[in-house]
């Protein structure tokens, strides 16, 4: 069960769109178009690196890591995955998983800073979200 005192970052409340929750993690979308790109982020208070999470609740990450990449892999037909934990900006602890390809604007640099966010066409977003929540059982 998710910990009443745990709350999502100010920052990520801001740059993403709430999708829906998996055991543990909130899964969002990032406000940027140029890539589809998720984050998770692991509902425990305090939790700012992986190590911070029990052993339980670190392969519980890794499952819901893995699955999320797997429906966004099928989804975008990406050519590779970027999955990090990095946090410099915001200390809470959140998963970025990123499909890239190698036609997109930051190829083969990191997405940071590249290109100011793109926002989403509400329809386009929206049938991203409905078939990445399918892939990942949220609905």
């Amino acid at each position: 069960m998710p910990d009443p005192a745990w709350s999502l970052h100010s920052r990520l409340k801001e740059d993403t769109i709430d999708i829906g929750d998996l055991p543990l993690s909130k899964v969002l979308v990032i406000k940027d178009a140029h890539y589809p790109w998720l984050l998770l982020v692991p509902r425990r208070p305090d939790a700012v690196e992986i190590i911070d999470l029990d052993e339980v609740q670190q392969a519980q990450l890794m499952t819901e890591i893995s699955r999320v990449s797997r429906a966004l892999k099928e989804i975008t037909k990406c050519d590779k995955l970027n999955v990090a934990a990095l946090g410099n900006l915001v200390p809470q602890l959140h998963v970025h998983i990123i499909a890239r390809r190698t036609s997109d604007a930051a190829w083969p640099r990191p997405v940071w800073g590249v290109m100011p966010p793109l926002a989403h066409d509400a329809t386009e977003v929206q049938n991203f979200i409905s078939a990445l929540r399918r892939k990942i059982w949220l609905g």
